[in-house]
């Protein structure tokens, strides 16, 4: 089962069992999943629907707007908005990968400056291409980009 069904899947579900707030949020990440398909089928034919991989980059936006969401409001002391938004966002972390730690993050990039041979920030363009391929959808690339600034500089 694809991870575009499985969200289908749920979402008939969530219908069923009347979860209010789980068939809204599916709905939207359908809708997006959806307008994605539309955009890219100009290029790829009118049949195209999207990979596995392309539904967790749809995914990792919505969540990372939510993120944003819940920032913006609680800087606006509106703790009732920001609790909706991480609901909604608790949802959608169940179809995102498992996060992989900071930790997990660094010895990645270690293992990247060894391979690239990286000798300071000015090689930080070819450790970023080695590391993020392996990374997709498992960390924010500006975290990784700050774990590999402090790697190259503190070796």
């Amino acid at each position: 089962m694809t991870l575009k069904e499985r969200i289908e899947a749920d979402m008939k579900e969530a219908m069923r069992s009347s979860d209010r707030l789980k068939l809204s949020v599916l709905r939207m990440i359908r809708a997006r999943i959806l307008e994605r398909e539309v955009e890219l089928r100009s290029s790829r034919g009118r049949d195209y629907h999207l990979s596995d991989e392309e539904v967790v980059d749809v995914l990792q936006s919505y969540a990372k707007q939510r993120r944003q969401s819940i920032e913006s409001y609680r800087q606006g002391k509106r703790e009732d908005l920001a609790s909706k938004e991480e609901q909604e966002l608790a949802v959608v972390e169940t179809y995102l990968p498992r996060p992989l730690t900071e930790s997990e993050i660094e010895a990645l990039v270690k293992e990247a400056i060894r391979e690239t041979e990286a000798k300071g920030l000015g090689d930080l363009g070819k450790v970023m291409k080695t590391v993020m391929p392996s990374i997709q959808g498992r960390a924010e690339g500006r975290i990784v980009n700050e774990i590999a600034r402090r790697c190259l500089v503190g070796g």
